[in-house]
């Protein structure tokens, strides 16, 4: 007798396209966020439900967790695992993956695009162009990053990426971590606020969570200084928002570039209206190229455990 498919609930849509496709070849796919009753559809099939696939800013709360008796499960897309509720995982017994690594150089990346154009007016010059502005005078000077001191707060794999980058510009590199790393030749800072007051832009690819939240507070801010420049690729609940807001309105910073925000993927309107910070819509890992990868690990994940048992990437706290 053939053994009948596991079945997965999709917790948001995927950012890849073809991921959906994949796993209705092998599973039995619901999508939670299409059904028009949720609470409806958990009661009368929570029962069914093996796996849960999220995207990373989604994730699996609690209460959903406990709606599903025999969730065993739950494979993130995403490097991000904040918004899976790690008590109820854990009491569970359900195992949680995630999707690191892959995507390490397309967020190094999109931190250096966002450094420079708030650096240099990227995005601003442009509108000035647009407006026919350069027919009324010269857009305002820019500043150098060539030969500057970058701060990397939270020095993991996409911070090391981050680090590497900087070295093609000539900068001087320096980092936060909660304790030293004996395998780089950068210089350790040990809070925030120090980190800021000696660097001239500060990158946060620090993780999310509870640990972390507000860790950039109006103090770390205000040390950058008003020719300091902050950016965030990590997660919004890292900074805090309204501290940061008064910091670009008042000019106690010079500016900042966010592709992630407290309330996503609501932006506070403190910021959208603000012409010294860029603002980018989560799309650090946003490339093709990372998110099949990221799909690749989602469905290795799951093949792998529905097979074995194990995950090829369990989260730190998550057994195997």
């Amino acid at each position: 007798m053939a053994t009948a498919q596991p079945t997965l609930l999709l917790n948001g849509k995927p950012p890849q396209a073809g991921l959906e496709l994949r796993l209705a070849e092998s599973y039995t796919l619901h999508r939670l966020h299409e059904k028009p009753d949720a609470n409806a559809f958990l009661s009368a099939h929570g029962a069914e439900i093996d796996g849960i696939v999220a995207p990373a800013p989604v994730g699996a709360s609690a209460a959903l967790i406990e709606a599903l008796p025999n969730l065993r499960v739950i494979a993130g897309f995403g490097v991000g695992f904040d918004q899976v509720d790690q008590s109820a995982a854990l009491r569970r017994g359900v195992k949680v993956s995630n999707t690191p690594d892959v995507l390490n150089e397309c967020v190094a990346d999109h931190a250096f695009a966002l450094l420079l154009d708030v650096a240099r007016g990227v995005a601003a010059s442009d509108r000035f162009v647009r407006r026919g502005d350069w027919l009324k005078g010269r857009f305002p000077l820019g500043m150098r990053v060539s030969g500057k001191k970058l701060g990397v707060l939270g020095l993991g794999r996409i911070g090391r990426a981050v680090a590497q980058r900087a070295s093609g510009f000539g900068m001087e590199v320096g980092y936060c971590n909660r304790r030293p790393a004996d395998d780089v030749p950068y210089a350790w800072h040990g809070t925030p606020v120090e980190l800021a007051r000696w660097c001239d832009f500060v990158v946060i690819t620090a993780a999310g969570g509870d640990s972390t939240r507000h860790l950039v507070g109006r103090e770390a801010i205000d040390a950058l200084g008003p020719r300091g420049v902050l950016v965030n690729v990590a997660r919004g609940s890292v900074v805090d928002e309204v501290a940061l807001i008064e910091a670009l309105q008042e000019r106690r910073i010079a500016g900042a570039g966010l592709d992630v925000y407290e309330r996503e993927p609501h932006v506070a309107a403190g910021l959208r209206v603000l012409d010294n910070v860029v603002l980018t819509p989560h799309i650090a890992s946003g490339t093709e190229e990372t998110r099949a990868a990221m799909a690749d690990l989602v469905v290795d994940n799951l093949s792998s455990f529905f097979t074995s048992g194990r995950l090829i990437t369990p989260v730190p706290w998550s057994p195997a």
